[in-house]
């Protein structure tokens, strides 16, 4: 995919009612936008666009796997995408974004670019928080993980009797009153 031809819906030839499109998106699309969080990426996307006499409404959906880095562990996993997203195309004088799902375009167009579209369905589909499996279920043998374990405040290993002399110090004065 060297651009982004393929993702120009040209609607003034079809006629009113709905018409599908299918897109498969790799990492060669995340490079044209210079988006470098995904290993890989393996998604389909079916694009639904309803035409109407005044109006365009388009439905997104996105389903596949990308390859994230695991925000506790830093290992590498696919993590599967499930999303879909809506926009509303209006005719108007000047191209312009109303909101997030509302576009206007010239009454003069004959053709919709979705790239940005699919690209924010994609992204906006992968989870705040990215953890791998191995993670959650306790598979995962990590250097990372081990040190975590023995750096975290409730381990069992350190001695729960000894505290910091200073913290001591600090209850004495309370004791005091």
């Amino acid at each position: 995919m060297k651009n982004f031809e393929d993702f120009e819906i040209q609607f003034a030839g079809l006629k009113e009612g709905k018409h599908h499109f299918e897109y498969h998106v790799d990492n060669a699309f995340f490079a044209l936008f210079e988006y470098e969080e995904f290993n890989s990426a393996d998604v389909d996307v079916e694009v639904l666009l309803e035409k109407k006499p005044n109006l365009l409404e388009f439905h997104f959906s996105v389903r596949g796997n990308v390859n994230v880095y695991c925000d506790v562990s830093n290992e590498p996993f696919d993590q599967p995408i499930d999303g879909n997203m809506n926009l509303v195309v209006k005719f108007g004088d000047e191209f312009r974004e109303e909101e997030n799902n509302l576009i206007i375009i010239p009454q003069s167009a004959h053709q919709v670019e979705i790239q940005q579209y699919v690209y924010e369905a994609i992204v906006l589909s992968v989870p705040l928080k990215k953890v791998h499996p191995g993670v959650m279920d306790g598979t995962l043998e990590s250097e990372i993980l081990d040190k975590l374990e023995e750096l975290s405040p409730g381990n069992p290993k350190e001695n729960k009797n000894e505290t910091d002399p200073r913290w001591d110090k600090l209850k004495d004065l309370l004791n005091e009153k």
